[in-house]
């Protein structure tokens, strides 16, 4: 177990550490992907395997990563539309 959580760390460091060429959503669906993972492996290890907990977790935090992004992005659009109106309103 001790090495799983040295193995998990490293990874959560390495891929941090590349976000910086990524979209946001691209960051949002990493951070919620590897979040997932590292809550999924605590709640599976606890009852019983990690591994599994892991990989459940991970899909669902990419998941919803990934959809929270896509929400940010319509957010942001929709935003910068209402100023360009404002702007050409006037």
């Amino acid at each position: 177990m001790k090495k799983f959580a040295i193995l998990v760390l490293a990874v959560l460091f390495i891929n941090i550490a590349g976000c910086a060429g990524m979209s946001d959503t691209q960051q949002r669906t990493m951070t919620g992907g590897l979040g997932g993972a590292a809550g999924g492996a605590v709640i599976g290890a606890i009852a019983g395997n990690a591994g599994m907990g892991a990989l459940i977790g991970g899909a669902v935090g990419t998941a919803g990563g990934y959809l929270y992004g896509k929400h940010k992005e319509a957010e942001q659009k929709a935003y910068q539309q209402g100023r360009k109106d404002a702007q050409s309103s006037h």
